[in-house]
């Protein structure tokens, strides 16, 4: 296992890294960059942790809406829209709350992983 230094919103992180693994690391770390400069260029949130927060939970949306097998849209948007149906009707407010629950729980997993990925540098969040 090799180790990386990134840069995400300006901090340096050292990350470890599966041999053959460097393009995909750099290529998730420009798209969290990317994420969390759009948020704080936004000018609404200010803190490191908010914008980390609602970064990771506008990527892990995006990752659930997306069937497996099929790659992500090169350029999302920048906020989370609301649940629809495969028509794209907004889901009733019961439906739209599972939803949200599940991509929620979705994201205390990717958090998870992440701070587990980055626990010689500290805790994500």
């Amino acid at each position: 296992m090799k180790q990386v230094e990134v840069t995400i919103l300006g901090q340096s992180y050292l990350l470890a890294c599966p041999e053959g693994g460097e393009q995909l690391l750099q290529a998730a770390v420009a798209s969290v960059d990317r994420e969390m400069s759009g948020i704080r260029d936004a000018g609404k949130v200010k803190a490191r942790e908010r914008i980390a927060v609602l970064a990771a939970l506008n990527l892990a949306y995006r990752l659930a809406e997306v069937p497996r097998g099929v790659p992500a849209p090169a350029n999302p948007p920048a906020e989370m829209p609301a649940p629809t149906t495969d028509s794209g009707e907004h889901l009733p407010h019961a439906e739209a709350s599972a939803a949200r629950r599940a991509a929620a729980a979705q994201v205390d997993m990717l958090i998870a992983r992440l701070d587990t990925a980055l626990s010689d540098d500290g805790r994500l969040l």
